[in-house]
Order: structure tokens, then sequence, then C-alpha cells
């Protein structure tokens, strides 16, 4: 009964997070969960919880999507998702979580130093690669777009619908590879369920946030969320 009441919070947690920066569900869902089950369920639970959340922000905003950046950085990532199943199928789980750990706190670091990516077609296409390894590995696929985006110039709902459109196709994959090799169980569909109508919760409640939100503060709330995220990942991987 905790773990349901713990999913639940998580996923709400997560998809505010969501609607108010455009990404970040996954890097507070996996460290948080993982925490409190396992990393592979953690994996399975953010991407069956986050598809619906995704669509959804993409039908809403899809006069703001940027599609022809996204249909290149979703068809790249696609070539990524075999080797992301990979990990996700041979690593031990302590050697996952461990993994997760190091990507999210390198993911933090990537977005709080304001890197920018090349956005031309060779830079992008290596960004896409990566999200598609890092979807099915650890769910953490957020801050390479991120990075790429801030050289792109994307205002804050521009960025924000591309990158759902992005999560949408990438996901909805990642989703039939979770299940081809066998990793949507009993545990993880219980859990996503219970934790499911919290969704639709986050995102109300972040789109009253996201509207009244200037840019600078924005970038706050986005970086001081990642690093509580990371410092949790950090903590599962060594306890």
């Amino acid at each position: 009964m905790l773990l349901l009441i713990i999913a639940f919070g998580v996923v709400l947690l997560g998809s505010f997070a969501q609607t108010v920066s455009g990404f970040g569900y996954a890097m507070v869902t996996v460290p948080l969960l993982t925490a409190a089950t396992d990393p592979v369920t953690a994996v399975v639970v953010t991407a069956l919880t986050d598809i619906g959340l995704t669509l959804t922000a993409t039908a809403r905003d899809r006069a703001h999507v940027r599609w022809r950046t996204a249909g290149v950085l979703t068809g790249a990532a696609l070539l990524g998702l075999p080797v992301g199943l990979l990990v996700l199928a041979t690593f031990p789980e302590r050697l996952l979580s461990a993994v997760i750990a190091v990507v999210v706190t390198g993911c933090v670091a990537l977005v709080w130093s304001g890197i920018r990516i090349r956005a031309g077609a060779l830079g992008l296409g290596a960004v896409g690669a990566l999200v598609g390894v890092l979807t099915t590995a650890t769910g953490t696929n957020g801050p390479p777009l991120v990075a790429a985006f801030h050289s792109l110039g994307y205002d804050p709902r521009t960025f924000r619908a591309t990158l759902a459109a992005i999560f949408s196709g990438v996901g909805l994959v990642a989703l039939a590879g979770f299940a081809a090799i066998g990793r949507i169980d009993a545990q993880a569909l219980r859990l996503s369920l219970v934790a499911l109508p919290a969704v639709p919760l986050g995102w109300w409640l972040g789109n009253l946030v996201f509207d009244r939100l200037s840019p600078t503060v924005f970038r706050r709330i986005v970086l001081l969320g990642l690093l509580g995220s990371a410092g949790v990942a950090l903590a599962a991987a060594t306890a």
C-alpha cells in the first residue's frame, strides 16, 4: 500500500515538473521510483505513465511545435533505442542504478552549465541518437534536447511543445520495445494504473504555474528540481 502511495506522489510531482518546464518528468520519477522499487520497474512505470502526458501536451500545443526539428530528432532517436534496451536487459540491478545516478547527475550539470549544442543536421542527429539510448536505458532523455534547444533560441511554449512531440514519438516506440523484451510485468502495470490519475492532476497544477512564470524563474525551477532528483539518484545507487 505504501508503495502505491509513493508511486502516486512521485508521478504527481513528475507531471507537475514536466508541465512547468517541458521536461524533467523522468528525471524526477526514475530516481525516486528506483529508491522505492528497482531501476527496471522505475524506467518502465515512468514510460507507461508519461506517454499520456506527452501526447496530450503535443495535441494541445501542436501549433507551437517545430515539426521539422521534432521529426529529425525522433528519427535519429529510433536508432539509439535498441542500444538502450540492451543496457536495460543485461545490466545488473545495482549497476543500472549507478548508471541512472551518473546520467541524472550529468544531465543536471549539462542543463546548469547552459551548454549549447550546435543545431546543425549532424548535431541534431547525434543528440537524437543519444536521446534514444537514454530513453530505454535510464528514461532520463530530456537534457540533451534542452542543450540543443538553447542554441535554437526557443521561447518557453515552443520549447515545451516541441519536446512533447519528440517524447511522444520516442515514448511509443520505447513502450513497444519494453513489451518485446518482457519488461512490462504485473508490478509495473499495477503501479502505473494506480499512479495514472496523478498525471492530469499534475498537468492541471503545472499549467496554473506555467502561465505565470517568467523565463528566468522558469529556468531556476527546472534546475532546482533536477538537483534534488540527482541527489536522490546518487543516494539510491550508493545505499
